[in-house]
This record gives C-alpha cells, sequence and structure tokens, in this order.
C-alpha cells in the first residue's frame, strides 16, 4: 500500500468523527455531511499528495470540506439561476419547518447563505480567528468581519435574541465514538 493510502484509512480511522462534525455545521443533514466528508478526501488524496503528519492531513481535509460545501453552493445557485432564466410555473414554497415551529440553531444556521454559514461556523464553532477565518475561505479579514456580522444579525432575527458580536461564546463541537453529539 503507497505512503498516501496509508495517510487516508488513518486519517478515517483515527479523525473522521472529527470530520464529519466540521460537515455537519455546514450542511443541514448526517448524510449530506458524510457525502461532504467524501468528497473532500477524494479531492485530497486523488492527486496522490504526501502528507508529514496525520495532522496536517486533517488540516487539508477540514480546508477541503469548507471549499467543496461552498463550491457546490455556488454551483447550485447558478442552476437556480438557469432554471429562474428559463422560466417557470408558479410554485409556492414550502413552509412546513416554519410552520412547526423549528427553532433549533442547527436548523436556522442551514437557512444562511452558505459563506455567511462557513464564516459563523469557523470562527465561532471552530473558534478560529478573523484572519485564519479568511485564510481559510480566501476572503479579506473585512469581508469575514462582514459576514459574520450579518449571520448574527440574521440568527438574532431568527432566534428572537439581541447578541452582538461581543456576546458570543465560542461552542466546541462535542465528537463521540459512533456519532456527532
Amino acid at each position: 500500500m503507497s505512503e498516501w493510502e496509508t495517510m487516508a484509512r488513518a486519517l478515517m480511522a483515527e479523525r473522521h468523527p472529527r470530520l464529519l462534525a466540521r460537515a455537519r455545521m455546514l450542511v443541514p443533514s448526517l448524510a449530506e455531511a458524510e457525502d461532504l466528508v467524501q468528497d473532500a478526501l477524494i479531492a485530497t488524496f486523488s492527486k496522490r499528495r504526501g502528507f508529514a503528519s496525520l495532522a496536517q492531513a486533517e488540516q487539508y481535509v477540514r480546508r477541503a470540506i469548507v471549499t467543496t460545501h461552498l463550491n457546490a453552493a455556488k454551483r447550485g445557485a447558478r442552476e437556480r439561476q438557469r432554471w429562474a432564466s428559463v422560466g417557470s410555473a408558479d410554485v409556492v414554497p414550502d413552509h412546513a419547518a416554519e410552520v412547526a415551529g423549528e427553532a433549533d440553531v442547527a436548523g436556522i444556521l442551514h437557512g444562511l447563505a452558505p459563506r455567511v454559514r462557513a464564516c459563523i461556523v469557523l470562527r465561532y464553532l471552530e473558534d478560529l480567528s478573523i484572519a485564519d477565518t479568511a485564510r481559510v475561505l480566501g476572503l479579506s479579514d473585512g469581508a469575514v468581519k462582514r459576514y459574520v456580522s450579518d449571520g448574527l444579525r440574521e440568527l438574532n432575527g431568527r432566534l428572537g435574541t439581541q447578541a452582538t458580536v461581543a456576546d458570543v461564546v465560542v461552542a466546541r463541537v462535542d465528537v463521540r465514538p459512533g456519532g456527532v453529539a
């Protein structure tokens, strides 16, 4: 077995729950999170990259998860634009989740724009600094600050809270064997 294959297997055996937890914060379902991790692993190891350590490989895959998510969101937006330009029948939006009173933070988080969601997740759930978040996403510090501010405003509106950037406390994602808590 080659060196990159050994590293990929070790990464999946030892770090999969942490990778899945990160992906779960970006997409609405566990199945989509699993797909996102798989896509990031394929993107990372399909070019047979060599890594000096398991931690370095994990960091690369963690970045690939966010990048893969944002790229998919862009593709989805372009697809919606294409369909809109073609024209469609009147479609009634489904507001069942809102009517059911879904007020969980994860559900509301998934209602944010993909880039805003990525900034909120990296900044407050991954505890990255503004500069680190900007570096991971390829944005300026000012853009990250704006996305975080917009995201908090949106979350406050949906949750009925009044938190500011200074009030937000970093929440660590708890990863347990057998799943994400």
